[in-house]
């Protein structure tokens, strides 16, 4: 089975993100993001980690956040293979335009976490599609490509503070033999602490 094997490696990618993020901005993980996530350190009180999930509804849930707390920044952390679940998220997204929403693609080309298939965006290793065109093309004015490590190091922050709503790919490589993330704890205390802690 052919899979990307180019892009730059999610812990890092996601590291990158963990040095930048302020006291005050959520940081909303699934999937692959959130097995790593967690396992980068301690978690912050506002890091909704969304396990268990359903795929392709973390924009969405993010979405909520971000118009809920407008004076909280929300940072959505998604794989490829979750937004083709729900692209119809991304014309919702730029329609509410909150200006506090990033919405961070972290695209290997595969859906990791249940065997490492090439997703329908992508064959023989080669995009078929190009999410930052179809962002633009929903609405969203803030696009931004990262295919480089060191550029993601350099901009990071900047994107991150850029009026949203916004739209982040990043390139990344596969995790060899990648398995499921596990939720930290039961689900929803977890959820009513995140909550406080999302009003405070």
């Amino acid at each position: 089975m052919s899979q990307k094997s180019t892009g730059m490696p999610l812990v890092e990618s996601l590291n990158v993100l963990r040095e930048i993020r302020g006291d005050d901005e959520a940081v909303l993980t699934v999937m692959g993001t959130a097995r790593e996530w967690m396992a980068l350190g301690e978690l912050h009180p506002l890091d909704w980690i969304y396990v268990p999930s359903s795929m392709g509804q973390a924009p969405s849930l993010g979405l909520g956040m971000a118009l809920a707390q407008p004076d909280k920044q929300i940072i959505v952390c998604n794989g490829d293979g979750c937004m083709l679940m729900n692209l119809g998220t991304l014309v919702t997204i730029a329609n509410q335009a909150p200006t506090n929403y990033t919405l961070i693609i972290f695209d290997n080309g595969i859906y990791e976490i249940t065997g490492g298939q090439p997703t329908p965006a992508t064959s023989g290793g080669s995009p078929l599609v190009d999410h930052p065109a179809l962002a633009r093309a929903a609405g969203f004015q803030q696009v931004f490509v990262f295919d480089r490590l060191d550029d993601w190091i350099e901009s990071a922050r900047d994107v991150i503070d850029a009026p949203g709503p916004t739209f982040v790919h990043l390139s990344i490589a596969p995790v060899p033999g990648a398995v499921g993330p596990r939720s930290p704890s039961p689900a929803p205390p977890r959820a009513a602490e995140f909550g406080k802690a999302l009003q405070g």
